[in-house]
């Protein structure tokens, strides 16, 4: 999995600017949580290389870049969980979920 790491409130603009043309799938990870340490494992063992064509994944830690955090939970309309899953479609949260109700299969149908 060739994940982008979503450090700032630019990066947050450029992934709603890319989302009109590609899918950008944001996951939110606590590295001080074993929950969300699993729910990162499971998604990066269930993806394929191939997937990268679909969905931009992007990996924000949210402890070091918590305002990053707290700005995708205001622009997107979706309340803050850790871990945390979107998916972004046009600018928009077009699918969501967190902890162990994150799911590939469901990421990719959202797309």
């Amino acid at each position: 999995m060739k994940w982008q790491k979503l450090e700032s409130l630019e990066g947050l603009t450029n992934i709603k600017e890319l989302s009109a043309n590609k899918p950008v799938l944001i996951f939110k990870h606590s590295t001080r949580c074993s929950i969300s340490a699993m729910a990162l494992s499971r998604l990066e063992r269930a993806w394929k290389d191939s997937d990268n064509e679909k969905i931009e994944p992007y990996y924000l830690d949210l402890i070091e870049y918590r305002p990053v955090s707290n700005q995708i939970a205001d622009t997107f309309n979706v309340p803050h969980e850790s871990p945390q899953v979107l998916v972004i479609k046009d600018g928009k949260s077009v699918y969501n979920n967190s902890h162990s109700g994150i799911n590939y299969n469901d990421i990719l149908e959202s797309i």
